[in-house]
């Protein structure tokens, strides 16, 4: 007899094939003929199980009458599973690109990294600026510039 862990309190139960479906954790009381203890569960399938063919249920924590059922041989990983590995995959690509690195600047999330570039101004200001520039070029104001026959 397999020596296998309820999915609800972790407690290791001693289960007998074909598990009966009204079995249930001698620590917890919890059905042990559930979803969650089923070797073909997942969170990130469709319908949260590997087994295309077994029927939709609505609460993975109850006893059903999936006739996929098998006992799990390894406790569920549960949700950290996948978090475990997008936090591996993000550290490989701040390894990669050294972000995080010793004399590096720190990443921000969210926000441009660089320069900040120009806030962009009216296009007669534009204008009156360029003037200007081609005034104190030219040593002379513009022929066009409203201010040219002032002072």
């Amino acid at each position: 007899m397999p020596s296998q862990v309820c999915h609800s309190c972790g407690a290791p139960v001693v289960i007998d094939e074909p598990l009966a479906r009204d079995a249930e954790c001698g620590a917890c009381g919890h059905d042990l003929r559930c979803c969650r203890n089923c070797r073909h569960f997942d969170p990130n399938f469709h319908n949260q199980c590997r087994e295309t063919e077994a029927d939709v249920v609505e609460d993975r924590e109850r006893r059903n009458f999936c006739e996929y059922f098998s006992y799990r041989r390894a406790p569920f990983a549960g949700a950290g599973a996948p978090v475990k590995r997008q936090s591996e995959a993000r550290s490989k690509l701040d390894a990669l690109f050294q972000r995080g690195a010793p004399g590096a600047a720190p990443a921000v999330r969210g926000k441009r990294e660089g320069p900040v570039p120009p806030t962009p101004t009216a296009p007669d200001a534009r204008a009156a600026e360029a003037r200007r520039k081609l005034a104190d070029l030219f040593g002379k104001k513009p022929k066009d510039d409203p201010g040219a026959g002032e002072g």
